[in-house]
């Protein structure tokens, strides 16, 4: 396979980052929905904290158990909903894995039914005889380890295991590492390296997909929303240093943006 990568930078996705209109209104940047996590309920509301914070108009957490927990322990400006049926607006992106989900949760996202784009994390990443459920609106966010299992069968550097992840699913694929390669179906891939060794601790992964799902939530392009969430992931870290942990990562974040918005 002969690939021509690029380096995640700035140039890549700055001009497509969302800038909110003087007059615009939360449904003008987007509804994120979060299955929510039937028992490790901090990687959901991490994930969640993550999606708001980075702009989502509006995020809600679909809890059909514990939502009492999630109501409680969620920021205030995070919606909990207990059915799909009571979500009343038009849904931009859905996102599942952070923590694990329920199996009509799994089901509900591998068939679409908010029809909208999906992020995939976790223990929601589809296996092979799933991926007829997939396209390029769908992002696949795996770290090796969950990698391996889902593409067992695939060998070589890191790089070509992505580029043939993606061709192989029909999805973009985020394979998370101290390098981590996002690869579109289409062949485009990155390579980025604007990265943190303190974001090797428990939680960091959920606040990226969440972050990945506000991003296309506010209509940013897919591929590109994934890029630039892994390289602000990478910056929040950078900035932060020692003593870092999950939490800390979506308070950074409007920083961040601002200092990119000013270019």
């Amino acid at each position: 396979m002969t690939l021509t990568p690029k380096k995640n930078t700035q140039e890549i996705w700055q001009e497509d980052l969302p800038i909110s209109k003087f007059d615009a209104h939360k449904y003008d940047r987007g509804h994120a929905v979060i299955f929510a996590a039937p028992e490790l309920t901090g990687a959901t509301r991490l994930a969640a904290s993550a999606c708001s914070r980075i702009g989502a108009g509006l995020t809600t957490v679909l809890a059909p158990v514990r939502a009492d927990i999630y109501r409680t322990a969620l920021p205030a400006d995070i919606m909990v909903r207990e059915t799909m049926t009571s979500l009343s607006s038009k849904i931009a992106v859905t996102l599942g894995g952070p923590g694990g989900l329920l199996v009509e949760h799994r089901d509900a996202i591998l068939d679409n039914v908010l029809k909208s784009n999906r992020v995939f994390d976790a223990g929601a990443i589809p296996v092979k005889s799933d991926f007829y459920y997939l396209d390029e609106s769908c992002v696949l966010t795996p770290h090796e380890g969950e990698f391996a299992k889902v593409f067992p069968r695939l060998s070589g550097p890191l790089i070509n295991k992505a580029a043939m992840a993606a061709q192989e699913s029909g999805a973009i694929v985020v394979l998370k590492g101290p390098r981590t390669h996002i690869a579109h179906p289409d062949g485009r891939i990155v390579v980025n390296e604007h990265a943190s060794p303190y974001l090797a601790t428990a939680g960091t992964g959920d606040v990226l997909a969440g972050m990945i799902a506000g991003l296309i939530a506010q209509g940013m392009p897919n591929f590109e929303a994934c890029c630039a969430a892994v390289w602000i992931h990478g910056e929040a870290a950078r900035r932060f240093g020692p003593g870092l942990i999950a939490s800390d990562i979506p308070d950074i974040i409007p920083q961040i943006l601002a200092d990119l918005l000013k270019k």
